[in-house]
């Protein structure tokens, strides 16, 4: 046994060893296609030229240096292109090592932003059931993982609540049309705002399109409109937790963008260096950052890492190479071909309840009776089983379980890099197929 601390103790992962574009190599040298960019990370695949030597070349000249003295041209750069343009009034980039160190400088930023003007009652956050936003504690709180948080319950903060998310397959009623589900989801919010006091509010927090958790899941129209609007009602900010689903994964730089609105703090991590390098971070509103600039003049949280040199030209070179080569265009064109392809293939099955996602950002939910959405038993463990045959067959995947409450419902995830072309999209959803299959005949 290896003296690694892997996800699972009682069985060694197989070791990748080189990859390659679309493809990762393990000992045997078998060809994985990586269906799912790892847990939607490599964006560009693996091994881009231009990444690897934008970190060689930032190596040989700076690997570090300490923050609390020193800016870096990379660091520095990078903040320029993601927000230099002020996209929805975002005009300032943190970066730090990982989304859940971005969910918590985003937390804690909004906690003292409110503080510098004034507003000190406000101490509580409100997020949604079935969420993820990391696995530091403060960002465990926020989340709504019920599986995630259940060991660690005892030691997360009461300062944070939960209302329902947006998840239209499960919880929209037969007798509700879209926009009649939206409105109660949205009185919902409003009610618990009141119940807190909306002025203690200080934000809330939403994933944009919500990921592992909840499987691809994008929120129905007018839902994020009406969620600003609240918290513009009452004063509070809007954090929109991007990790996932940004960057380009939905088609567009930031999944906010298909919703008619922008947040006060966007947090960013997977997208933004392709695994090249860790790196996350979080892009703020200008008015947030007037807030602290009029007040103490500074931002009272800290990495030893954060703005990295070479994590910073890393994520530099990979958004260069997404805006050089239209990215954008493929992750929107392969995404639709995604869609049309994983529809004819298991659109029909009779153990697939919902297919569902954006750009090349999908996931298929998968269900023991399709007409009255029963679950498999958790302990078949049915989404891991699939992630197993779809190995066997070539393909990497992304599983989870515990879709509906943290222990019922199962749901894989395919999120390929955006290089990903026609035929690999044909092969994945081919391999997939063939895998669910495999995987729901075993399970019996």
């Amino acid at each position: 046994m290896s003296h690694l601390v892997h996800r699972s103790l009682r069985q060694d992962p197989p070791l990748a060893l080189r990859g390659e574009g679309m493809l990762l190599y393990g000992q045997d040298d078998r060809p994985i296609i990586d269906g799912s960019g790892g847990a939607a990370v490599a964006c560009l695949g693996h091994g881009h030229p231009k990444v690897i030597a934008a970190i060689k070349d930032q190596l040989d000249r700076l690997a570090y240096a300490h923050t609390a003295l020193f800016s870096c041209e990379s660091a520095e750069r990078l903040a320029e292109v993601m927000v230099g343009h002020a996209p929805g009034g975002l005009t300032h980039a943190y970066f730090c090592s990982s989304g859940s160190e971005g969910n918590e400088a985003a937390l804690k930023m909004a906690r003292q932003y409110f503080l510098e003007i004034g507003q000190p009652q406000r101490t509580r956050f409100i997020a949604r059931r079935q969420s993820y936003h990391g696995n530091t504690l403060g960002a465990l709180s926020a989340s709504g993982n019920a599986m995630r948080r259940a060991p660690y319950q005892p030691l997360l903060s009461p300062a944070f609540s939960h209302v329902s998310p947006c998840y239209a397959y499960r919880d929209r009623r037969d007798d509700e049309s879209e926009a009649q589900y939206v409105a109660r989801l949205l009185a919902e919010l409003e009610a618990e705002f009141q119940r807190l006091g909306p002025d203690t509010v200080i934000a809330f927090v939403a994933e944009t399109v919500v990921g592992a958790t909840l499987g691809c899941v994008a929120a129905l129209p007018g839902y994020f409109e009406g969620a600003r609007a609240i918290c513009d009602r009452h004063g509070a900010l809007l954090i929109l937790d991007e990790v996932m689903s940004g960057m380009g994964r939905c088609g567009t730089l930031h999944a906010w963008e298909q919703e008619g609105i922008g947040p006060d703090i966007q947090v960013v991590a997977k997208g933004l260096g392709g695994g090249y390098q860790p790196i996350g971070g979080i892009l703020v509103h200008g008015r947030v950052i007037e807030g602290l600039s009029a007040g103490s003049g500074a931002f009272m949280h800290g990495h030893t890492y954060q703005a990295h040199p070479v994590a910073c030209a890393a994520a530099l070179a990979v958004q260069a190479v997404m805006a050089e080569e239209g990215l954008l265009e493929n992750v929107r064109a392969m995404g639709a071909l995604l869609e049309r392809r994983l529809v004819e293939r298991l659109g029909n099955h009779r153990h697939v309840g919902d297919i569902r996602g954006r750009g090349l950002f999908w996931a298929v939910e998968l269900v023991r009776d399709r007409a009255t959405k029963q679950v498999f038993d958790p302990a078949l463990k049915l989404n891991d089983r699939v992630k197993w045959e779809a190995y066997d067959r070539g393909l990497a995947c992304y599983p989870m379980g515990g879709t509906i409450d943290g222990r019922q419902g199962d749901h894989v995830i395919l999120a390929p890099p955006y290089i990903v072309t026609a035929e690999q999209v044909d092969t994945i959803v081919a391999r997939f197929g063939d895998a669910v299959d495999a995987a729901v005949a075993a399970a019996g």
